[in-house]
C-alpha cells in the first residue's frame, strides 16, 4: 500500500499521560492516523511495559499498545515536571490522563491551568467511575465494570456464575469511545475555538453496548438471564463441536438463514411448526434445534462442515484461535494483521487498526519504544539541552 497520502490526523499532538490500557489504547488509534503522539511515563515505567506475556523480559502487549508513540519520562508532581508537561501542553492539542480524580488538580495541572496555558486543548480524563458522582474516587478498573456494567451477570451457562471476559473488555470500548470522544470535541473546536474536557468513566461504554436490557426491565420489569452460549431472541444459536474436536459458531439471526440451517441439517420438517416463524418462539424450542444441529455438525469434519454451511448461504464461523487468525486468508487479506520489525524482538505481528479508510489510510511505522527512548528528542523541542537533561535526570525529574 503507498503512504504517500497525507496523514489524516498528521499535525495533532496527543499527550499521552495515561496508564494501562483504555487511555493509552485510545492514543494509538490517534496514533495510527498520524497524530504526533507522547508517551509521557514515571520513570518506573507504565506497569503496561510488564502486563501479561513477555520474551526474553521485554513485554509484547507494550508493542501493540504503545505503537507509533514517542516515549518521555517526566515526573508530574515535580515543580520542574509540571512547567515541562506545561510547556508540552501549550501547543498540544489533546491530553489524556487516567489519574484518580484531583490528581492534576493536586499537583497543579488540572483544567483550570490546562485550558489557561491552551485554551484550545482537549483534556480526555479516563477513570473508572468518572470525574463526578459517588463512586468518582474509587479505583476503577475494566474488570470492576464488567461486572456493574450488567455484562458478567447475563454472561455464562444458566446454571453457573456470573462470567468475566478473559480480556480487557471493558477497557478496549472505553478506548474506542474515549478516541471517538476525542475527535467530536475537536471537530467542535472548529466552531467554538475552545477545547472542552472529556470524561469518560469504563462503566458507561460496555454498558451502552448491552443493547434493550434497561429498557426492557423499566418497561417490563424482565432481567436478561444467563443463557450460555444460546440466545433468547433466536434459535439455533450456539458453539458446537465437529468430529475433529474442533469448533463452529452458529447464528439464525434472520429467519431466512434459520430455514436454510434446517434444511442443510436434515431437519426441514421443522421450519413448517407454527413456532418456528419467530427468533423468539425458536428460542423456546432450542433443545430441539441444537439437537437437529448438533448431531450434523457432530458427524462432520470442521471444514467440511463451514463448507456446506457457505454454499447453503447459512452464517457459520470457526471457532479461532490466535494461531487460526494469524494463519487466516481472509484477515490477511484485509490487513488486519501488521508486521513490523523491533529492535529488540525481530519481526513481530500484531492487529492493525480496527478499520480501513479509502484516502488516508492508518500507518503503523514502529512498535511500542524503549522507556525514555524520546526523552531528549521532546525536551530538546521545548529548548531543554544535554547539560539541562543530565540535571533533571539527578534531580528525579526524568
Amino acid at each position: 500500500m503507498s503512504h504517500d497520502h497525507p496523514a489524516a490526523l498528521g499535525g495533532l499532538k496527543v499527550l499521552d499521560a495515561s496508564t494501562l490500557f483504555a487511555g493509552p489504547l485510545a492514543a494509538t488509534l490517534l496514533g495510527d492516523h498520524g497524530a504526533d503522539v507522547i508517551k509521557i511515563e514515571h520513570p518506573r515505567g507504565d506497569p503496561a511495559r510488564t502486563h501479561g506475556s513477555q520474551k526474553d523480559g521485554v513485554g509484547l502487549w507494550w508493542k501493540m499498545l504503545a505503537r507509533n508513540k514517542r516515549a518521555i519520562t517526566l515526573v508530574l508532581s515535580t515543580p520542574r515536571g509540571r512547567e515541562l508537561f506545561l510547556d508540552l501542553a501549550a501547543d498540544a492539542d489533546v491530553v489524556i490522563e487516567n489519574f484518580r480524580p484531583g490528581t492534576l488538580e493536586r499537583w497543579g495541572l488540572g483544567w483550570e491551568e490546562l485550558s489557561a496555558r491552551n485554551p484550545e486543548l482537549v483534556l480526555a480524563r479516563v477513570t473508572g467511575f468518572g470525574q463526578t458522582g459517588p463512586y468518582s474516587s474509587r479505583p476503577g478498573f475494566g474488570t470492576l465494570a464488567e461486572a456493574m456494567s450488567g455484562f458478567a451477570a447475563m454472561t455464562g451457562e444458566p446454571d453457573g456464575p456470573p462470567t468475566l471476559p478473559p480480556f480487557g473488555l471493558a477497557d478496549g470500548v472505553a478506548a474506542l469511545t474515549t478516541a471517538f470522544a476525542i475527535m467530536t470535541a475537536l471537530r467542535a473546536r472548529e466552531t467554538t475555538g475552545r477545547g472542552q474536557v472529556v470524561d469518560t468513566a469504563i462503566i458507561e461504554p460496555l454498558l451502552h453496548l448491552l443493547g434493550p436490557g434497561l429498557i426492557a426491565y423499566d418497561q417490563l420489569g424482565v432481567l436478561q438471564p444467563r443463557t450460555g452460549n444460546r440466545s433468547t431472541n433466536n434459535a439455533p444459536r450456539n458453539t458446537y463441536q465437529c468430529a475433529d474436536g474442533q469448533w463452529v459458531a452458529v447464528s439464525t439471526s434472520a429467519h431466512s438463514i434459520a430455514e436454510r440451517v434446517m434444511r442443510l441439517v436434515g431437519a426441514p420438517e421443522l421450519i413448517d411448526e407454527p413456532w418456528f416463524a419467530s427468533g423468539a418462539s425458536r428460542a423456546e424450542h432450542v433443545e430441539e434445534l441444537d439437537a437437529a444441529v448438533g448431531s450434523w455438525i457432530a458427524a462432520r469434519n470442521r471444514d467440511e462442515v463451514v463448507d456446506a454451511f457457505e454454499k447453503a448461504e447459512a452464517a457459520v464461523a470457526p471457532i479461532y484461535t490466535a494461531a487460526d487468525v494469524l494463519a487466516d486468508p481472509h484477515f490477511n487479506a484485509l490487513g488486519s494483521i501488521v508486521t513490523l520489525d523491533d529492535e529488540e524482538l525481530g519481526p513481530v505481528r500484531f492487529q492493525n487498526t480496527p478499520f480501513r479508510l479509502s484516502d488516508t489510510p492508518s500507518r503503523i511505522a514502529t512498535t511500542g519504544p524503549r522507556l525514555g527512548a524520546h526523552t531528549a528528542e521532546v525536551l530538546g523541542e521545548l529548548g531543554v539541552d544535554a547539560e539541562e537533561l543530565e540535571s533533571l535526570r539527578a534531580q528525579g525529574v526524568l
